[in-house]
């Protein structure tokens, strides 16, 4: 073993303000943005509603020949339903025709004779609406079915072409929200470690689900609804002026009001939906929270504080909800309101015109039912805009994630054989700190012999789990190199040197599945024969049989049915079954009861062998026989040696040992 070191100590001050262990980081406690629980909400600056609307709209592009099948198909449904109300009002006017033809041609008159009968009486607006009708004597019953079966006919073509459209909306939709969570998936698994320390878990869940699912409903509704109402709205009005250009420039003063009234409201709203859904994820983050750390809070009693905590940020999302929701729903009755108004000013003009001759009873009945048709489409879009501005501020958290900063690119050489591998491990010149303002590790220069045990103590924040989530890549140096085995690390793949390194951590994580599954998780391909010699090896065999299925036994998702120790067990026998050329094993005992613990030190004892190994650790029990044991304090290595070096030398390692052994010396010598 041979070992160098050249720090350059940080001020105290700054070690005793600043240095915090990159564990508990992110739950260090209230701070800028942060609760009392600990959760907190991020104040990124939303981008403004139309880039991200483009941005969304954007996501569109691999979908595109089915988007354009959907706008084809949508226009003929539109088309269909236009010209229906129009065809209508023709069998109105036949109706019509023959309810007038039947007073006045029964008498014997012919239609010349009765207008000019009433042009000689005066009455020339009767006489000029008798002259624009086709009278018959009586209706004609057969006309009118045959006009009834084409609406029929014009209107189920138009609901089988919506439905036609609706199908291929929905896979152009699910088709786009797919790939939006794959990408957000790979993202997740790009992003570093330290944008996780900086997120709370609840307001990325949040980002994830919540407003994924919302930007999904949001496109659901809002293309099939918009794409159909915009659509109606030129074909109707198109109608609207083929019938009457007069009545079309009455309803077009509807458009302007519309466009004013719904502005206003969208500038009022937008704010208060992206204040909306992050209230969503700040309150997500506290409940996250709250329920996996649900024991904690009843030991310390804590549930009023959490209960209080949760109060006011539900209070905080109710706000901000009713208000967005409030404002954003004024749209629809001042809409119908200014809808309403525009359909009496048409049916009044319309009736004095049909009195004057200058339009059919049919027409007009068309044109009241367009001046609906007309309103109705953009009451549907202003409604519409409500939700879309509650997709878009969803999806621009969700960009925010998308476009977080990624880890530095991997290595593409192709890598040294893991046959080759021995286990050195150098550290060359290596300084780190996770706040530029803060400096941790300082000119760190160490080298670990293959198959020897490199033991790091110290006081927490010292910078010990650092140094070893800078060998596993989790965080790069921001000056010096380490290398393992002469290579350095950076210029190999990051799963490549993960995959050689076995790791055990203070903090047991087991996913839901079997015991079995959950030992063989760093190598899926181990044979039945491999997991039960980890298993025997590691202890995990002394207790899996008195559980009911055995290592067929499924592990509760928090792995509630195992208590703390036999889950550790199960790590560390995931860690042997891995059988690696470097590990590193962070308070890995520390769950343990002390009789296991001296068994799991004899275990692990085989499990260093001919690899080099990195122990953390606060028990210095467990670290005894170490080949090298480094004291560390605010990222310097102030001491180094073997166990009995240390304590011969009377420093900071032996004033550690004391203050853990003081009552026991005797016993520890022995």
């Amino acid at each position: 073993m041979t070992m160098s070191t050249s720090q350059t100590k940080q001020e105290a001050p700054a070690a005793k303000d600043g240095q915090l262990k990159e564990t508990e980081r992110v739950q260090a406690g209230p701070g800028p943005g942060r609760g009392p629980m600990g959760g907190g909400m991020i104040g990124q600056k939303a981008d403004t509603f139309w880039p991200s609307l483009k941005r969304l709209l954007a996501r569109l592009h691999p979908e595109r020949h089915k988007a354009y099948a959907v706008l084809v198909l949508t226009v003929l449904s539109v088309a269909a339903t236009a010209v229906g109300p129009w065809i209508l009002g023709r069998a109105t006017d036949l109706v019509f025709a023959g309810l007038i033809g039947r007073d006045v041609l029964g008498t014997g008159a012919t239609q010349e004779q009765a207008i000019e009968a009433l042009r000689a009486r005066g009455d020339d607006n009767q006489a000029d609406m008798l002259a624009s009708m086709d009278l018959t004597d009586g209706v004609d019953f057969g006309a009118v079915a045959d006009v009834l079966l084409v609406v029929l006919a014009v209107y189920v073509a138009a609901s089988l072409l919506a439905w036609l459209g609706g199908y291929l909306l929905n896979d152009v939709v699910q088709g786009t929200v797919l790939r939006m969570r794959s990408e957000v998936e790979d993202k997740v698994h790009r992003l570093p470690l330290g944008y996780f320390d900086k997120q709370p878990r609840g307001e990325l869940l949040s980002r994830v689900t919540n407003d994924i699912d919302n930007v999904s409903q949001t496109l659901q509704q809002t293309m099939s609804q918009m794409l159909n109402s915009l659509l109606t709205v030129l074909a109707v009005l198109a109608m609207m002026f083929w019938i009457s250009p007069l009545l079309a420039a009455v309803a077009l003063v509807s458009v302007p009001i519309a466009m004013f009234i719904t502005g206003a409201v969208m500038k009022r709203s937008q704010g208060m939906f992206i204040q909306q859904w992050r209230r969503t994820g700040t309150l997500n983050s506290h409940i996250e929270e709250t329920f996996s750390g649900h024991a904690i809070v009843k030991v310390y009693g804590r549930q009023r504080e959490a209960e209080r905590v949760f109060a006011e940020q539900n209070d905080e999302l109710y706000e901000a909800s009713y208000g967005a929701q409030f404002v954003s729903g004024l749209i629809m009755p001042i809409m119908m309101f200014v809808g309403n108004l525009n359909y009496v000013v048409i049916a009044v003009i319309g009736g004095l015109r049909v009195a004057s001759g200058t339009m059919s009873l049919g027409d007009v009945q068309a044109f009241i039912q367009y001046s609906r048709q007309f309103t109705q489409p953009l009451t549907q879009v202003a409604s519409m805009l409500n939700l879309l501005q509650s997709g878009v501020a969803s999806a621009e958290r969700v960009f925010e994630l998308l476009d977080a900063e990624e880890e530095s690119a991997d290595a593409t050489g192709r890598p040294a054989s893991s046959a080759d591998a021995r286990g050195e491990v150098r550290f060359d010149d290596v300084s780190f700190s996770y706040d530029p303002g803060r400096p941790l590790i300082e000119h760190l220069s160490l080298v670990a012999e293959p198959g020897h045990t490199v033991a790091i103590v110290g006081p927490t924040g010292a910078g010990k789990t650092t140094m070893v989530n800078l060998v596993m890549r989790f965080y790069d140096p921001q000056s010096g190199r380490i290398l393992i085995d002469g290579v350095d690390i950076t210029s190999v793949p990051r799963g490549v040197l993960r995959s050689r390194i076995g790791m055990v951590l203070q903090d047991t994580w087991l996913f839901a599945g079997t015991i079995r599954d959950n030992i063989a998780y760093g190598r899926p391909d181990a044979t039945e024969e491999q997991i039960l010699e980890a298993a025997r090896a590691t202890f995990v065999d002394r207790f899996v049989h008195s559980l009911p299925d055995g290592y067929d036994t499924v592990i509760d998702e928090d792995g509630s049915n195992l208590s703390a120790g036999e889950r550790q067990l199960v790590t560390i026998a995931r860690a042997f079954l891995s059988d690696p050329a470097l590990l590193i094993l962070d308070e890995a005992t520390s769950s343990v009861d002390t009789r296991t613990e001296l068994l799991l030190q004899q275990a692990m004892a085989a499990l260093r062998s001919d690899r080099t190994s990195f122990v953390i650790a606060h028990r210095l029990s467990t670290i005894r026989d170490a080949d090298l044991i480094l004291v560390m304090e605010d990222g310097s290595i102030v001491e180094q040696g073997s166990h009995e070096q240390l304590l011969e030398a009377d420093g900071a390692y032996a004033r550690l040992y004391r203050s853990q052994f003081e009552a026991a010396v005797e016993d520890v010598v022995v």
